[in-house]
């Protein structure tokens, strides 16, 4: 039986703390070689003279093997419809057959917050936060959610080209609307980049000594959220190969990566010396989805057996 989960389904059974240690033990095994995961397949879509773009992300962790298959189109933001697209399909590795197939869209958002509050919790000091979003769509939302599950918060500040959008998402995320991205990032301890820019929106002349930032979009070579000057700091991605050949961040400004997170979780790197500005390259990893994925299916299945 192939069992299917819509994303409200997806998140009532989706646990914050379950995520956020399965994110952090797929990113060590990940480093590990412990993770069969090659790199995500792209290819354009639509009309000729349109950006969209498909992505294809298999990986197998254990006893779980999933794809996931994701629709990046800047356009329908101006169609009302979200700019990302996913569906992930979850097997059983030992005989191929499909376990369930759920809507995406929540798993991308949480698991990639996750990967990000994973290393800003190995990262960042353990005081009361100030919180830069720059990006007022789901990935901010959800970037506030898993931040405040492992640092307390002491303000967030929102930007968005749009002000309106800016508006709406300190709204509910119980955040402020910053005029501009300066404005917003100036003194901040943690700097999340959760949009679809193409050209910088960071620059590093704004970022206060010892920042954290959570790079999150970008997710082309010739894509950049982050200027030269905000690149030139100590750089640690989710996975080296996928930043030194996806990341427009990491190969136009000409950086080295200093360390993947999972060398630093499992002790083969030692983290940089307090108040070193860090800058945590985040591609979103296949294997986040299939940890994510088996975690719905699981506790779909341990909710069945109560009943």
């Amino acid at each position: 039986m192939v069992h299917y989960f819509d994303e409200a389904r997806v998140q009532q059974l989706l646990s914050v703390p379950d995520l956020l240690q399965g994110v952090r033990e797929a990113l060590v095994a990940l480093t590990l070689g412990q993770v069969v995961q090659p790199l995500r397949m792209v290819m354009p879509i639509g009309e000729a003279s349109a950006d969209g773009l498909l992505f294809l992300k298999p990986a197998q962790l254990g006893d779980a093997l999933s794809t996931k298959l994701i629709t990046l189109v800047p356009g329908n933001a101006q169609k009302g419809l979200p700019t990302l697209l996913s569906t992930i399909v979850l097997m059983d590795p030992s005989t191929g057959q499909t376990l369930a197939v759920m809507e995406g869209n929540t798993i991308t958002a949480m698991r990639t917050a996750a990967a990000s509050a994973v290393a800003a919790d190995a990262l960042v000091p353990r005081t009361p936060q100030v919180v830069a979003m720059l990006g007022s769509g789901v990935l901010a939302r959800s970037h506030a959610q898993m931040l405040r599950a492992v640092r307390e918060v002491s303000e967030i500040r929102v930007w968005s080209p749009t002000a309106a959008n800016a508006q709406q998402c300190a709204r509910e995320i119980g955040g402020v609307a910053c005029a501009s991205a300066e404005e917003a990032v100036h003194g901040a301890d943690i700097v999340c980049t959760v949009t679809n820019a193409s050209e910088p929106v960071l620059q590093g002349a704004w970022l206060k000594p010892g920042a954290f930032v959570a790079a999150v979009g970008a997710p082309r070579p010739t894509w950049r959220e982050l200027d030269d000057a905000a690149m030139n700091h100590w750089v640690v991605a989710d996975q080296r190969e996928a930043a030194e050949k996806e990341s427009g961040d990491v190969l136009l400004s000409g950086v080295k990566v200093a360390a993947e997170i999972g060398e630093i979780l499992c002790g083969r790197v030692a983290a940089p010396p307090a108040g070193t500005t860090v800058i945590f390259k985040s591609l979103g990893q296949a294997v986040e989805d299939t940890v994510a994925a088996r975690l719905v299916y699981r506790a779909a299945l341990a909710e069945t057996s109560r009943t």
